[in-house]
């Protein structure tokens, strides 16, 4: 249960006492007190009461770790997950109060706060089934281009999260584009699993990773370049500014869902028509989705000077986190996100969202400043379009009409809900081997630190904040968010 529900039962009891005191103290007294959240397997988002501040030691063997105030890193620019039109279907089939609680959850400023979400670009592996926005063969012009389909689910899912965060922003990729647009004339690149449904690919129509399967030609190209305006634009006219596109979700993967192989060449080709079109409409352009640990096969798209000048950054997911550090390391200006957290395999247990907590600590260690989730939603035991299982962060009985927050719900929580966007990344110096932990510094001038403590016992970790140290006692198996205010810190 979130705070924000245990105040709604509270409130009855409270509320005239909490009347009685001056908001501007209030706020002046929540300004002067350390808030620490902690979430084990057992007991979800729990408010512990945190130490008080001590002298910081005049030597480095009295701290195990200091959060370096002096030394800010790069600036967040967002946290949040990705729209679909499946997770719209599980949220429709709650009561209208319950969704909107659910929605909350997500996007409130007492949830996640979520800030900066992904959508698809015509279907993907979450979508109703397989669609683009034009399927009529050779239509260079896009006389028969439409966005129809997403008026029923994402346009809907989308504008419901605006309402609770107007500022919220979004990016954009595709997985296929449309059949006419691919020489292998189908939206899949690969066989059904086994045990689904025939997707209907021919072994004649199969992607191969390194091959191009979009058509190289000027054409093909120019139109899908506007096949990206037009999105755009038409999400524009419905309220929905889409401020980033990356051209290719999973670009080397042959799927049997909706997916498209490319060379890092061909894309190279197809990026400056692209960034044309996108200049347009004010809408930057990333590399991605890199899922590859092979910085190379990005550094062969740089190699072409016309693609280059179009990059803003990178999408990294999957198995793209072997090459972060080369990536940072290569292109230490270069704005990396994580664009996919691994959507694991519906079970939405502790011991993934232990493997998410430590996924992301590597994306931001290696100088990511974004991190995205996949499923906001998905009914109890979901699977994908193409049956692959998905984890989500509201889980949801469809036949109960009911939900739950998942332990990737509070994980994201954790993180998320306390870092806002434009807050640094701060460095953590850890001279005794403790180094489970993320730090920010909020706009506001507050730290939020982020700490985890792995072990089967309660653990002590002594952090030095400025001129002052934090001696924490972290619960066994724990998630724990500490958040200082910027008054307390000299």
């Amino acid at each position: 249960m979130t705070d924000k529900f245990a105040r709604r039962e509270a409130i009855g009891l409270l509320g005239a006492a909490a009347a009685a005191v001056p908001f501007a103290a209030r706020a002046a007294d929540a300004a002067s007190r350390i808030g620490w959240m902690e979430t084990t397997h057992a007991a979800p988002w729990r408010r512990i009461t945190p130490p008080a501040f001590s002298a910081a030691p005049s030597d480095l063997f009295g701290a195990d770790a200091t959060i370096r105030l002096d030394a800010p890193g790069r600036t967040v620019a967002g946290f949040g997950g990705a729209f679909s039109e499946k997770g719209w279907q599980a949220l429709g089939t709650l009561p209208e109060k319950a969704r909107g609680a659910a929605m909350e959850a997500l996007f409130g400023a007492d949830g996640c706060n979520f800030s900066m979400c992904r959508t698809p670009l015509g279907a993907n592996d979450i979508s109703r089934g397989w669609y683009s926005y034009d399927e009529t063969p050779d239509d260079f012009a896009l006389e028969k281009f439409s966005t129809a389909n997403d008026r029923d689910t994402l346009i809907p899912f989308i504008k419901a999260a605006q309402q609770i965060q107007p500022g919220l922003k979004l990016w954009a990729s595709p997985w296929s584009p449309p059949t006419w647009m691919k020489r292998t004339g189908h939206y899949a690149q690969a066989q059904a699993w086994p045990g689904q449904p025939s997707n209907g690919i021919r072994p004649d129509q199969l992607g191969k990773e390194g091959e191009d399967s979009f058509i190289q030609e000027d054409r093909y190209f120019d139109a899908y370049a506007r096949y990206f305006r037009r999105y755009i634009e038409d999400y524009a006219a419905a309220g929905i500014p889409i401020g980033m596109v990356m051209p290719q979700n999973e670009f080397n993967s042959a799927q049997p869902f909706p997916s498209c192989c490319w060379s890092p060449e061909g894309l190279a080709r197809f990026l400056p028509y692209l960034g044309r079109e996108m200049d347009k409409t004010g809408t930057s352009v990333f590399f991605g989705t890199l899922e590859r640990g092979n910085a190379d096969l990005f550094t062969r798209v740089l190699a072409h000077p016309e693609a280059a000048r179009v990059v803003k950054g990178i999408g990294v997911q999957w198995a793209g986190k072997g090459a972060l550090t080369t990536l940072r390391d290569r292109y230490p200006d270069l704005e990396i996100w994580g664009s996919e957290q691994e959507c694991g395999v519906g079970t939405n247990d502790w011991h993934y969202a232990r493997y998410s907590w430590a996924t992301i600590k590597r994306y931001f260690e290696a100088g990511a400043t974004a991190w995205t989730y996949w499923n906001f939603a998905m009914p109890t035991g979901g699977m994908s379009g193409w049956g692959w299982p998905q984890n989500s962060l509201v889980d949801i009985d469809t036949r109960k009409r009911t939900y739950r927050l998942t332990n990737d719900y509070w994980l994201m929580r954790h993180i998320a809900g306390a870092v806002r966007p434009g807050a640094r990344l701060m460095p953590v110096d850890s001279f005794f081997g403790f180094n489970d932990q993320l730090a920010f510094r909020n706009p506001d001038g507050s730290v939020v630190l982020v700490a985890s403590n792995m072990l089967g016992e309660r653990q002590s970790v002594r952090y030095i904040v400025g001129t002052r140290m934090l001696d924490l006692k972290l619960a066994p198996d724990s998630l724990n968010t500490i958040t200082i205010p910027a008054a307390m810190l000299f």
